[in-house]
């Protein structure tokens, strides 16, 4: 069963309390947190300050924080603490990635990598067996609003075939791009979690209504 992770990216931050509840109301369990540090990527977001109002505000639902940063090992053991439930880091940023993802299991979180768009799913067949979920940017990362990569549904649908070809359990996450037009198609395609920012929060009087009509829209999958 396909989830929505609604990513804060889009907020509205005057109103982030209420847009936030306003998404847990509609059903949301998963709530997608960006971290960029204006190195691994040219711009810079959110850090333990909102992550722990996002867990103050929402104590119930998971928070899956992105680590888009150099060094993500510096992070991982303060962003659980402070209440990361799932959280991934880049492969492209750390060579040691098979220790960071241990490193993310001691602390207590779930552990996924993510991939850029021009990565290929192939090099994480190595530890595969041993993540929680792989995340697969759909966009180039760094900023919101971008389009679709086409080309990128071909990526996951290979993933999935090749978790189901060595009976794992592990979770598919896109992010980037989504829209009402390929967020059913996607799901389709394998992803089990689907982030999505201003999909969900542009339409402000009706934060709930929209995860609720999209969370229905990918569930069957």
């Amino acid at each position: 069963m396909a989830k929505l992770a609604p990513s804060i990216l889009s907020c509205d931050f005057s109103q982030l309390r209420e847009e936030l509840l306003a998404a847990e109301e509609g059903g949301a369990e998963i709530i997608h947190v960006d971290v960029m540090d204006g190195h691994f990527v040219p711009n810079f977001t959110f850090g333990l300050p909102i992550l722990k109002a996002v867990r103050k505000i929402l104590p119930r639902v998971t928070i899956d924080v992105h680590l888009m940063t150099d060094n993500p090992r510096l992070y991982i053991a303060d962003f659980v603490r402070e209440g990361a439930d799932m959280i991934s880091f880049h492969l492209e940023a750390s060579a040691d990635y098979s220790l960071i993802v241990d490193e993310i299991v001691e602390y207590g979180g779930k552990p996924g990598v993510a991939l850029a768009p021009g990565t290929p799913w192939q090099c994480l067949s190595p530890i595969l067996d041993k993540l929680y979920y792989v995340h697969l940017m759909t966009v180039h990362p760094g900023f919101g609003g971008q389009k679709f990569i086409p080309g990128m549904e071909d990526k996951i649908a290979s993933l999935r075939q090749e978790i189901r070809r060595r009976g794992l359990s592990t979770e598919i996450e896109i992010d980037g791009g989504v829209n009402d037009q390929n967020i059913e198609y996607l799901a389709s395609c394998g992803a089990s979690i689907i982030a999505a920012g201003s999909l969900v929060f542009a339409h402000q009087e009706n934060i709930a209504a929209r995860v609720r009509m999209l969370s229905e829209k990918i569930r069957p999958y």
